[in-house]
């Protein structure tokens, strides 16, 4: 298993435009081996002292915080998904986003621990 992680600003009335996009993106995700992916709005989210989420996306006033991730079945299919997908013209949907990609932090996981949903 082989897991990415993102963490995205977005403004509140974004949302549907976001909750789309999302939609989109996992289509293409599935059709690339993605296993499952998760797409989380701002429901619970405090300011921390030194860092928190909005810290660490500079979220401005009137955006919400959006967690997600994407669960592959190694590290090998995401890799090879990234390299087909730039070529999938699908993807343009991703030219115009509900949000400022410039602030969206985002990475590639191995876990080491899991507890399974029975």
């Amino acid at each position: 298993m082989y897991v990415q992680g993102f963490v995205i600003p977005v403004k509140e009335g974004d949302k549907p435009a976001y909750c789309k996009v999302a939609q989109q993106a996992g289509d293409i995700f599935r059709d690339y081996g993605c296993i499952e992916i998760v797409e989380s709005w701002e429901a619970d989210v405090k300011d921390g002292n030194l860092t928190d989420f909005r810290k660490a996306v500079n979220a401005q006033a009137g955006e919400m915080i959006v967690f997600s991730w994407a669960i592959w079945p190694d590290r090998e299919t995401c890799d090879k998904a990234a390299a087909q997908m730039e070529a999938d013209e699908r993807m343009a949907l991703f030219e115009e986003m509900p949000f400022d990609g410039n602030r969206m932090i985002y990475g590639g996981f191995a876990p080491i621990f899991t507890m399974g949903r029975n």
